[in-house]
């Protein structure tokens, strides 16, 4: 069909105003096309507010120089913008599961919103393709809105689709999609996908994102029956599961025998698995994440990573001491989410120690960590060693617990660490 409000990209980018605050579509769909076209832009504007979950590719808006131009408040911060942090990036801690709310309750006015969809349908609607999350309630709540129309983003489903008429300004585009190439796992994370594989039970609803350590979990789960999908992020990791019939979504409560995604990161082989594929929901962040949505599947199995944890269960997932590193996310969404499930299981899931030989199980956190998940909502605990069950367990008994999976390395000194904070001995396995 005749696409309205065609234009190149540098006259797009026009209807962004000084002092507008300006929302990027994330992750695989990030509009470079627009994005570049902004940027050039940078001598006509000033106090330009840029909003984002993590982007992917070239952001040259955070360059030093554009300072006067452009500034990023990040709701997630990925590896693109992560050294500007603190100088023209800052970096805004919510639940990924509140951020449309700051759209639709009127927190935070949005003037412009930027995204890549599929071109239209015979009936005139694209796709948000892979990257529903926080942007459907981001164009229901901005003044103007500019697409790239690009038949290289996968037309999916859920509330993906937004009629072209939203759109005020059109560019068509061929632009390949970001891909996130598989990670070949460690012997390490291989141990730890299989430890994790072991506690998953027939009939789960999974959570889990991209890396070496969901994709040796995913490895593992070949012979289970009936599992689900119910993730924020979905990765080519599921495919082989669903060709292989182990992935049905049979047991679900909520959209069974459906695929729920907010967003999606992999290769191209996962774009066109999920090109028109009516088995795929992408959904709206605000539901994917709900924790009351969550906890109806039963046996909600949440998989997430973390950069330490004290031996008392606090997880420190988005900072490295003071230095923000990415963000709350979703994190504690789903580790709530599935802690109320029926029969569900939050994991946190990491190496035993740092690439250079740190140990993730420590005493303390650094200090200014940021604690994600809080120790009254840490239950289970993956290494390579095992894992650390702690509901219900003491301080006492989860420091015992996590020493147990601690790298051996670190072992003794976790165990002075232990005799000095409760003062009696424990026993040593």
């Amino acid at each position: 069909m005749n696409i309205p409000n065609k234009m190149s990209a540098a006259e797009a980018v026009k209807h962004i105003k000084s002092g507008d605050r300006v929302l990027i579509q994330g992750g695989s769909a990030t509009p470079q096309e627009l994005i570049k076209a902004m940027v050039a832009r940078a001598p006509e504007l000033k106090n330009v507010e840029l909003v984002h979950l993590h982007t992917e590719g070239e952001c040259g808006y955070v360059a030093p120089e554009l300072s006067e131009s452009f500034h990023t408040n990040a709701f997630f911060i990925g590896g693109n913008v992560r050294k500007m942090v603190g100088k023209t990036v800052d970096y805004i801690p919510i639940f990924l599961s509140d951020i449309p709310s700051l759209f639709r309750e009127g927190y935070m006015d949005l003037d412009v919103v930027m995204v890549n969809v599929s071109p239209p349908d015979k009936h005139g609607f694209c796709s948000l393709g892979v990257s529903v999350d926080i942007v459907i309630a981001a164009i229901e709540k901005t003044k103007k809105v500019i697409a790239q129309i690009n038949p290289r983003m996968p037309r999916t489903f859920g509330d993906a689709l937004v009629h072209i008429k939203n759109f005020d300004a059109c560019v068509e585009i061929v632009e390949e999609l970001h891909e996130m190439k598989l990670v070949t796992p460690s012997e390490a994370e291989i141990q730890i996908g299989k430890n994790v594989a072991g506690i998953i039970e027939d009939g789960a609803t999974l959570q889990m994102g991209i890396g070496a350590i969901p994709n040796a979990v995913l490895s593992f789960l070949t012979n289970h029956k009936n599992l689900g999908v119910h993730t924020e992020m979905f990765a080519e990791g599921i495919i082989d599961l669903v060709e292989k019939g182990v992935v049905n979504g049979s047991q679900k409560k909520v959209n069974p025998f459906k695929i729920v995604s907010g967003f999606a990161m992999g290769t191209r082989r996962l774009y066109d698995f999920m090109d028109d594929n009516p088995e795929i929901e992408m959904k709206d962040i605000a539901y994917v994440n709900d924790t009351a949505i969550i906890r109806q599947n039963p046996r909600a199995t949440a998989i997430n990573s973390a950069i330490e944890i004290d031996f008392t269960g606090q997880v420190c997932a988005d900072s490295i001491g003071t230095r923000m590193f990415s963000g709350v996310g979703g994190q504690m969404d789903f580790m709530r989410g599935s802690a109320l499930s029926e029969g569900g299981k939050p994991i946190i899931a990491i190496t035993s120690e740092t690439l250079k030989g740190v140990s993730k199980i420590v005493p303390m956190l650094k200090y200014g960590a940021g604690v994600v998940t809080t120790r009254a909502h840490a239950r289970y605990v993956a290494t390579e060693y095992g894992v650390a069950f702690l509901f219900g367990k003491t301080l006492k008994q989860r420091a015992q617990a996590l020493r147990d999976i601690a790298h051996p390395n670190h072992r003794e000194e976790l165990d002075k660490a232990i005799f000095e904070r409760f003062g009696s001995s424990l026993m040593i396995k």
